[in-house]
């Protein structure tokens, strides 16, 4: 058995930072304003973990609605100016004091965002420098998650092998990465965007346990593996 992870791989958003409210809520609203009538509560059920490349391929499909050219750009940009506004109070919740207590295991970052999303959220949270060079991006892998290539490529890039590895995620996507990477999952519903029945769903998938709140992480860290 064993107590101590060699490597753990955190999702960004939604576990390190409180970002998937905001994304959620201002990409609905701006789909709905040129045709894809949609919530920012499904956005986040259907869609969360998943990058915005292959959400807006599948909305595109579903709806037959072409989005503009530079309706990515503009999205983005948007997502970014609303969580700017938030400053240090993006960081998740207890996720700095979380950090300070983990000890014996390799920390990083995998993440379906973009670089300098990563670079840019990370840093006005103080998180940046806890993790680099360690962030990985789902840009550098050919399919992103509930594929496993991004974790496998986090537990390569920082030399832990996949079954040494703990990967904390808040979405169904990305649970069903960490499973197929062959590592463990737990779950976090500590986010603004999580619905009732939300941890349900992560544990259906196999995350082995899940928590609301970062000071419950430890305990669950600590939990005992076959």
């Amino acid at each position: 058995m064993r107590n101590v992870e060699s490597a753990i791989i955190f999702d960004c958003d939604g576990v390190l930072i409180d970002s998937e409210r905001i994304a959620s809520r201002v990409d609905a609203e701006s789909l709905t304003t040129i045709g894809i009538k949609i919530t920012a509560a499904a956005l986040a059920h259907r869609f969360s973990g998943v990058s915005y490349r292959d959400m807006y391929a599948a909305l595109e499909a579903e709806t037959g609605i072409r989005l503009p050219d530079d309706y990515a750009a503009r999205a983005h940009a948007r997502v970014l100016a609303a969580c700017d506004q938030e400053g240090a109070a993006l960081a998740m919740p207890g996720i700095h004091a979380l950090l300070d207590g983990l000890t014996g295991s390799r920390l990083c970052v995998a993440s379906s965002s973009s670089p300098d999303w990563l670079r840019r959220t990370l840093g006005q949270t103080d998180l940046w420098q806890r993790f680099a060079p360690h962030v990985y991006s789902a840009v550098a892998v050919a399919r992103g998650k509930p594929a496993p290539d991004l974790f496998l490529l986090a537990a390569a890039r920082v030399g832990a092998a996949p079954v040494d590895c703990v990967v904390i995620e808040d979405s169904v996507a990305g649970v069903q990465a960490a499973r197929a990477a062959g590592m463990r999952a737990l779950g976090f519903c500590g986010g603004g965007h999580c619905q009732p029945g939300h941890d349900r769903r992560l544990l259906a998938e196999g995350a082995e346990a899940v928590f609301t709140h970062m000071d419950e992480l430890a305990a669950a860290l600590r939990r005992e593996r076959p």
